[in-house]
């Protein structure tokens, strides 16, 4: 869909600042034929990647410590100025682990990627039942602390959370807000776009409400989603608006099934470049 003279004179007029549009994660198998070229090999997805997309949201941090010498590896396979956000363990971030041991090793598998200067922020993705209570801000201030040296960003799944006064003891704590697209189901957070410090961040999971719940029930996944180019624009107002607000905008799509996520992150790719952005 052509974007209309009205939004390519807003998108002209708009204030300095950049948007990066890449995707959750890049190693899928259901990848190869709908994104990579059949027969690509594990080790040549990345630099592939890397030819589209110019940020990466990478999610294996969340299930397993990272290795140093890994993401040494993936710098070196990706260009310069290629942007990386980690996502936090899940024992951060699901079981609300507070060992230190389990910090300070992810802390140091970092330095590669801070020494090459592409490592841009840590994604903290808590589930639907870490819900807005005063010792869950407890835990999400700690996180802050022990963080300190990197750009921290939340995404919340429940409801309770998209409140003004989150929102302003977010940007007190130098955190930043994760605008979600997700189905409409009751508790789960609207499609709005909120900026809580210079960076904006969006992540668009697909809007599946049939396996939102129960993924894997009659062989569904949760993220086997397409966006349609309207709903598409929706987010490109969104995104606007957003950059309005700050000097960068994240854009990651996690409907990783089946090859969904580049695609509809190559189309919106398109849809920013007509408005100039």
């Amino acid at each position: 869909m052509d974007a209309t003279a009205e939004e390519r004179a807003a998108g002209a007029s708009r204030a300095p600042g950049e948007v990066r549009v890449g995707t959750s994660g890049y190693s899928f198998k259901d990848w190869i034929g709908p994104f990579y070229p059949p027969g690509t090999k594990v080790a040549e997805q990345l630099p592939l990647y890397a030819r589209h997309f110019d940020c990466l949201e990478v999610n294996v941090t969340y299930y397993r410590v990272p290795d140093a010498q890994l993401l040494e590896g993936m710098s070196r396979r990706t260009p310069e100025g290629f942007h990386f956000i980690l996502k936090l363990h899940g024992d951060m971030t699901h079981r609300a682990s507070r060992d230190d041991g389990l910090y300070r090793d992810f802390n140091a598998a970092l330095r590669p990627l801070q020494d090459a200067g592409n490592l841009h922020g840590l994604l903290a993705q808590f589930p639907y039942r870490f819900k807005n209570t005063q010792a869950n801000r407890h835990f999400v201030a700690e996180l802050r602390e022990r963080f300190a040296n990197h750009p921290l960003f939340v995404e919340f799944r429940h409801a309770g959370w998209a409140i003004e006064p989150v929102f302003a003891w977010l940007r007190k704590l130098a955190i930043g807000w994760v605008s979600v697209d997700e189905p409409d189901l009751p508790g789960l957070l609207p499609r709005e776009a909120r900026a809580t410090s210079d960076v904006g961040y969006v992540r668009l999971h697909g809007r599946n409400a049939e396996n939102w719940w129960e993924p894997g029930r009659g062989g569904g996944d949760r993220y086997d989603y397409l966006y349609s180019q309207e709903e598409l624009q929706e987010w490109v107002r969104k995104i606007r608006s957003l950059l309005q607000e700050t000097r960068r905008t994240y854009v990651f799509f996690n409907n990783c099934h089946a090859g969904k996520a580049p695609s509809n992150a190559q189309a919106m790719k398109e849809l920013l470049s007509e408005l100039g952005l």
